[in-house]
């Protein structure tokens, strides 16, 4: 098996310490490597000293002739937002290559699910997952060896997901991959390195099976580290019960067999085995059952952006009691955020609306994925007041067991990191015991651990809980009911397999549709007005999609093209 890259002694530091240390390894043709790690322990550093984007304080990345290598960013660059797709892959060939493979950059963004109308949209105007897709075929144009993969699975709905998932399994290159998403890991690697305190641990296994062989590595460290301790706990002791004897009888030969003791312990601890440092903090969330049929009825809800927005989809009736857990899915911009949103707004307001129907004790709590419910000019004391009627040192506790030391309690809330937030909000969360909970896409700042943690505790959350999440591994453990909204409908799923295979098939369909599109056979089929005709429809479906969807989420750009091609369409139809 050819080598790709081989990195040697690679070390890097910052301002606040050493970020990687001594890291040495060789990537062969085939590895599909999963690169996993705490958040800021640098993989994405890693990433940048690979391709060179970065250079090391010390040590060397070498590359093999043969290697062709690009790396798929985790943000769409700057300088690219003001260009239109086609022109954001062709950027990526040289210019004698330009003018004769244009043709190449046109079928891998048909390949990516772009049909030929967006092509020259410009790249700032497209959603986080068709960021995603662009950045691929800029990396793919050039006909990689290799690719590096930073958190591509970032901010994509599931269906966009789960396209990723197949493109990876089907593409026959080697890559590195950094995600914390351990389902897609697991389907798509057949090795993991894991980056831990400064350095990197390589194993021949899928994600989860590398995790577990760390654990396991881990307990025998620990076994191993306490017998070292205890040997060298027996030592000291008999050195200092020498050098007592020896002070005490003025014998020097018991004091030097003392010093020699002590000399020994000194090489014993230098050749300690070393534990890994841990993470102290424990997510725990503790509900509340209310003995009730229902904590939340809803019937004939129409749920919208905003009360002045077109209706992003209409609920006819569901129940929700204690115990259970449903785990809403469906597509970006298809009204999951804003279901949660409308019910957060009812019960903080009192709301009449017959379309919603609380029980008269429920204590409901919010997760919001925009982290705004924490009030920015409050200081960390101040932000947990509202969850739960706490003296202040029990506030002062909690937060120095989340890892806020007790000198940041009077630091504002805006000054934080969206890490550091998201932990805030989960501390405020854990103090109170809520029996219904709204949780808008709470991994989006979490670890595999934190993931975990956040899984384990929703098992055995004893109110109702509505989860919003594209994340696979936390559905299956801690879900037992399924919502999925799709084409303004919302329907309710008894299995997940089926679900998943329902939004695989329409991905596939997408990219098809798509393809067809571009085929000549395909237009001659039809009468020139009868694809014109189809060609209207699709464009207003298209338009009322986008308008319907949340503003943020909206494409300005690609309404405003959309507009002119139906006015051009209506003109030749004579329509208008």
């Amino acid at each position: 098996m050819s080598t790709l890259l081989t990195a040697q002694s690679l070390s890097l530091d910052t301002a606040f310490g050493p970020l990687l240390a001594d890291i040495t390894f060789t990537l062969k043709k085939g590895d599909r490597l999963g690169l996993i790690g705490h958040n800021g322990c640098g993989k994405s550093t890693l990433l940048k000293l690979l391709d060179g984007t970065i250079a090391p304080n010390s040590g060397s990345v070498t590359r093999a002739h043969h290697c062709l290598l690009a790396r798929v960013e985790q943000h769409l660059p700057e300088d690219l937002h003001s260009l239109t797709l086609l022109e954001a892959v062709i950027a990526r060939l040289s210019d004698a290559q330009q003018h004769t493979d244009g043709w190449r950059a046109q079928a891998l963004l048909a390949s990516m699910g772009f049909d030929e109308s967006a092509w020259q949209l410009t790249a700032g105007t497209l959603s986080g997952g068709q960021h995603t897709r662009l950045l691929l075929a800029r990396a793919l144009i050039s006909e990689p060896d290799l690719l590096l993969l930073d958190e591509p699975s970032n901010h994509l709905d599931l269906p966009t997901l789960l396209w990723l998932e197949q493109f990876l399994r089907h593409w026959n290159g080697s890559f590195v991959l950094v995600s914390h998403d351990q389902h897609l890991l697991d389907n798509v690697t057949n090795g993991t390195w894991i980056l831990r305190d400064h350095g990197l641990s390589f194993f021949q296994l899928p994600c989860s099976a590398a995790r577990a062989a760390l654990e396991e590595r881990d307990r025998t460290d620990a076994h191993r580290y306490q017998a070292e301790q205890k040997e060298i706990d027996r030592i000291a002791a008999s050195a200092k019960r020498l050098a007592i004897w020896g002070k005490v009888y003025d014998n020097e030969d018991l004091a030097r067999k003392a010093k020699q003791m002590e000399k020994r312990i000194d090489k014993l601890k230098d050749s300690q085995t070393e534990l890994s440092a841990t993470n102290l903090w424990q997510l725990i969330l503790k509900g509340e059952a209310l003995p009730a049929d229902r904590l939340l009825e809803m019937e004939n809800l129409v749920v919208s952006p905003a009360p002045d927005c077109p209706q992003l989809f209409k609920l006819p009736m569901q129940r929700l009691k204690s115990g259970d857990r449903v785990a809403i899915i469906g597509k970006n911009g298809c009204g999951k955020s804003s279901l949660l949103r409308l019910l957060w707004q009812h019960y903080q307001q009192s709301q009449d609306e017959s379309s919603i129907r609380l029980h008269p004790r429920v204590e409901m709590g919010y997760y919001d994925q925009t982290l705004h419910q924490l009030r920015d000019g409050d200081t960390l004391l101040e932000a947990l007041e509202p969850f739960a009627p706490l003296t202040e040192r029990d506030r002062k506790m909690a937060l120095i067991s989340a890892g806020f030391a007790w000198l940041r309690h009077g630091q504002t809330v805006s000054t934080l990191s969206g890490g550091e937030r998201s932990r805030l909000l989960f501390v405020g969360l854990t103090l109170a015991r809520y029996s219904l909970l709204l949780l808008d896409e709470p991994t989006n700042h979490l670890d595999m651990e934190g993931k975990e943690a956040l899984a384990q505790t929703l098992q055995s959350f004893e109110g109702g809980v509505l989860l919003v999440t594209h994340d696979r591994t936390l559905i299956a453990k801690s879900c037992n009911r399924f919502w999925l909204i799709d084409n303004g409908e919302l329907s309710e799923w008894h299995s997940l397999e089926g679900l998943y295979a329902q939004l695989t098939n329409e991905n596939a369909e997408i990219v098809t549709t798509s393809q067809k599109d571009e085929s000549p056979t395909t237009v001659q089929v039809h009468s020139e007005t009868e694809t014109w005709l189809e060609r209207l429809v699709e464009l207003e479906e298209k338009l009322a999609q986008d308008l319907a969807r949340k503003q943020s989420h909206q494409k300005p750009a690609l309404q405003q093209q959309w507009r002119k091609e139906i006015a051009a369409l209506n003109l030749r139809l004579e329509l208008e």
